[in-house]
């Protein structure tokens, strides 16, 4: 019997130390001074006994050098430990198309990758070339987003798709034109992995948007929307993008290779 509950298993592959004037937009006009806030570099797992789905794939070699980021473990070694198996081509969803989340598509090279449709023709379109939005990609990994699209491995979507039972995306926008954010079923209630929605907690709790942002009003509707889904109940677990204090509200992993730098939701189904 396939079972439409998971396993989310979120996993810290990298991190850096920065000031809150680079990461909340403005940050002067909040009338709070400046000073060091922490950001963690995470992807995420579903799994249960019939199926795999990867969500993000982190930065690759190339592109953490090129920004000065350092992996705390690599994500093919992350996978492994968790007993993913690229042979076996596990869909991939690609939130946005960040550097920091396109990474490695080249681990899966089977896989059918998801992206929402404006996400997907905003990278390969025109204005992605402008700097304000080139910054935060790779032109190899947009490339080989376009490759997988012409060997017919790209699935996207417009709003919502159920991917599977106990699975479904939900496209928001904001920090990037077609952003989605994960929602997963498991044994402890819903999980919404918020991806870049929701770098950190902080962002809706203070209403502070993220420093890069294609699109403010989608953002703060964006915000909206997750609020409504927590508070209705509909979620039970809200998982942020970048937030160094994620591993810590939820069960630790303590053994093995992912000990201290990852955490799960939801019992083995």
């Amino acid at each position: 019997m396939t079972s439409d509950l998971y396993t989310v298993t979120i996993v810290k592959y990298g991190e850096r130390s920065t000031v809150r004037s680079d990461v909340y937009l403005n940050h002067h006009i909040y009338g709070e001074a400046d000073g060091p806030i922490g950001m963690d570099y995470f992807f995420w797992v579903v799994q249960n006994a019939e199926r795999t789905i990867i969500v993000d794939t982190g930065f690759s070699k190339q592109g953490g050098q090129i920004r000065n980021r350092t992996f705390g473990i690599e994500p093919a070694r992350a996978y492994a430990a968790l007993g993913v198996d690229p042979a076996t081509a596990p869909d991939v969803v690609v939130t946005h198309a960040h550097y920091d989340h396109i990474g490695n598509l080249d681990i899966f090279p089977r896989s059918r990758i998801l992206i929402s449709q404006e996400e997907f023709d905003f990278w390969t379109g025109p204005l992605a070339a402008r700097k304000q939005f080139h910054h935060s990609v790779q032109d190899e990994e947009i490339s080989a987003l376009v490759a997988a699209e012409k060997q017919g491995r790209v699935t996207t979507y417009s709003g919502t798709l159920e991917l599977a039972p106990g699975v479904s995306l939900l496209e928001l926008g904001g920090h990037t034109p077609g952003l989605s954010v994960v929602l997963v079923a498991t044994d402890e209630g819903t999980v919404l992995l918020a991806s870049d929605a929701l770098h950190y907690y902080e962002e809706l709790e203070a209403d502070m948007p993220f420093a890069f942002v294609a699109d403010l009003p989608a953002m703060y509707t964006g915000f909206d929307t997750i609020n409504e889904l927590v508070s209705s109940g509909r979620v039970a677990h809200l998982v942020s993008g970048h937030d160094p204090d994620t591993l810590s509200r939820f069960k630790p992993v303590t053994a093995g290779e992912l000990a201290g730098i990852a955490a799960t939701i939801g019992s083995p189904a």
